[in-house]
């Protein structure tokens, strides 16, 4: 780890706590919000957030066939329509220097989703992109997150 971002500059951590938090809050299903920070942590290379977050997915009942083939999801078809709209979405995104969101994508996602779950999922993936540059500038540690769902769990069989 290189510097201790978040305790350096508190108000920082806060502001993307309190994104976190919108996206957190909206009605978009969990499963498919962890996909897309996985996918876009596939993406961005951040071991930091794929761990987090394929445990995260995994402890809210995710298929292990599905996080294993997540970064082939367009040859597959374990995807809905409207998780394959967003997870293009995601990408185009998370590589927005070379897609520009094109209509093409943008078209398919209006079919699946509201304007306000548009909002959403745009929001979850700015979020994801901005921790997954955190965590790999300051090289955060990797390999001892354990899902907070798997910590009640252990907590509740004591």
């Amino acid at each position: 780890m290189r510097l201790d971002w978040n305790k350096t500059l508190p108000e920082g951590y806060k502001a993307m706590l309190d994104l976190q938090q919108v996206v957190d809050n909206s009605k978009i299903e969990r499963k498919l919000l962890e996909l897309l920070k996985i996918r876009a942590s596939q993406i961005n290379g951040c071991a930091f957030c794929l761990d987090m977050h394929t445990k995260d997915a995994a402890a809210i009942g995710e298929n292990e066939q599905r996080l294993n083939l997540l970064a082939a999801w367009r040859d597959t078809l374990l995807f809905s329509p409207r998780e394959r709209a967003a997870l293009a979405w995601c990408e185009t995104l998370t590589n927005i220097s070379v897609s520009h969101a094109p209509d093409l994508i943008y078209n398919e996602l209006v079919k699946s989703f509201s304007e306000k779950e548009i909002v959403e999922l745009t929001l979850a993936i700015v979020a994801i992109n901005s921790w997954n540059r955190l965590a790999i500038g300051f090289r955060s540690d990797v390999g001892k997150y354990i899902s907070r769902r798997k910590l009640d769990e252990m907590k509740t069989s004591n």
